[in-house]
């Protein structure tokens, strides 16, 4: 495996599928990640820490999946200077079938930037971190 260069987080074991096409991207280009299941609601401890370290383990690019809310890219940037791409995910749960995910990661405060690429489009999150390591 490559240096790993982008860390992809997901707040539910249950996201994983709808995230593999950003894995299969990056494993086409040779392009180093980590995958990791933590959650801005039920383990925000853990996601700042991994947010503050990534720059020191050689992370460059984060990618987040996250619905209905969607806080886990938003709760990410605030601990990180590292660019940040959220992917807005469907939710049976959602009233606005991801819609409700993609307005969340949208609409940053001024100072907390997040990339937000189309509901359920996972790929084109890893074709933007691509793009972002001159990959």
């Amino acid at each position: 495996m490559p240096d790993v260069k982008v860390g992809i987080l997901i707040g539910s074991e249950s996201d994983r599928e709808r995230m593999q096409p950003a894995v299969d991207l990056l494993e086409e280009r040779g392009v180093g990640y980590e995958l990791e299941v933590r959650s801005a609601h039920r383990t925000p401890d853990a996601v700042a820490q991994y947010a503050r370290s990534a720059r020191e383990r050689g992370l460059r690019v984060l990618i987040c999946g996250a619905g209905l809310s969607a806080a886990l890219p938003g709760v990410v940037a605030a601990h990180t200077d590292l660019p940040v791409i959220g992917v807005p995910l469907r939710s049976s749960l959602s009233v606005l079938d991801g819609l409700d995910a993609l307005l969340a990661i949208a609409q940053m405060p001024p100072g907390v930037p997040v990339a937000a690429v189309g509901v359920d489009n996972a790929r084109n999150a890893a074709a933007l971190a691509l793009r972002i390591l001159g990959a």
